[in-house]
């Protein structure tokens, strides 16, 4: 079975709790208290594993938090490898506001990273022997906008797939420098990349403007109550979202890249895979915070998607 290595740069502690009203000034009592491994990257290792598949997450990880986080990730059956680095790693809050149903989340920018951090990433990269590589969530402080390029590079030269989900200039200057497999931008980044706002009826043209232009082969956009795109050689595949109760859209991307890479990683064909990442996607819409998808709703799901 392939094993899928996730690259997160600045992952989380996150922390997730229900208060009933959420005000200015006065104490907000919260209950109760779930605390979750998170970053992007954490959180593709998350379902992947739980979809079955093997996996390793990289983390950048610092402090008595950076310690939380791998231990979190110990007991959800998660590998990682660690590369300890001179900061903290960060907290991240979501409060449910019971009363309205609104999410509120608090994600701090993070510490800066150094340059022998971020090599020590380079080089387990070249040393590991994974088939698929996922760099997924922001760059850290510190780091140069160009650095997944690097990965992606790193990656390429032994014969790895690379994926990724990032955002901003770090997104744009790997797209533009190296081979990518597989990108998942939202219709807001995927504007910025091809320079004019969009609509999502605009986002399948765009994702095939944006394979066309670049050493990418498919572009992957979750349009949330509006489906999916998928743009590769083939062509352009558009899926429509299916209905389900919401609970919370934490950690959706995070559940759809993980179950589309996992899918290619086993062999299926794109458009199946593209069908299981819409499935778990959706299936993250069910659970609370950063709990992601559950195994049984993604695959429940996907049924109904495979219907379409």
């Amino acid at each position: 079975m392939p094993r899928i290595l996730t690259i997160t740069l600045n992952p989380t502690v996150d922390f997730a709790s229900d208060a009933h009203i959420v005000r200015p000034t006065r104490k907000i009592r919260t209950s109760p208290v779930a605390t979750y491994p998170g970053g992007g990257g954490v959180n593709v290792a998350r379902v992947i594993r739980a979809l079955g598949g093997e996996t390793e997450a990289v983390i950048l990880a610092g402090g008595e938090i950076g310690t939380l986080l791998k231990r979190l990730l110990e007991e959800r059956g998660v590998p990682s490898h660690r590369i300890d680095i001179e900061g903290q790693t960060r907290i991240g809050f979501d409060v449910k506001e019971t009363y309205t149903g609104l999410e509120y989340r608090f994600v701090p920018e993070g510490p800066e990273v150094t340059d022998a951090e971020l090599q020590a990433v380079l080089d387990h990269v070249v040393a590991d022997d994974s088939a698929w590589v996922v760099a997924s969530g922001s760059l850290p402080a510190g780091a140069p906008r160009d650095f997944y390029a690097r990965i992606a590079e790193a990656a390429e030269a032994r014969g790895a797939r690379f994926v990724l989900d990032s955002s901003g200039p770090g997104l744009a200057a790997t797209l533009e420098a190296a081979d990518v497999y597989l990108a998942k931008p939202n219709l807001r980044e995927l504007g910025e990349l091809v320079g004019r706002e969009l609509t999502s009826d605009e986002a399948g043209a765009a994702a095939a403007e944006l394979v066309r232009h670049h050493n990418l082969t498919y572009a992957a956009i979750t349009l949330g109550e509006d489906g999916g795109v998928l743009a590769g050689p083939e062509g352009v595949l558009r899926l429509p979202a299916l209905t389900v109760r919401l609970r919370s859209a934490v950690g959706a991307g995070d559940s759809f890249l993980a179950a589309m890479t996992w899918g290619l990683s086993e062999g299926r064909p794109v458009e199946d895979a593209f069908r299981l990442g819409m499935a778990a996607g959706t299936a993250a819409l069910l659970t609370r915070g950063t709990q992601l998808c559950r195994r049984e709703d993604v695959f429940a799901l996907y049924e109904r998607m495979a219907a379409l």
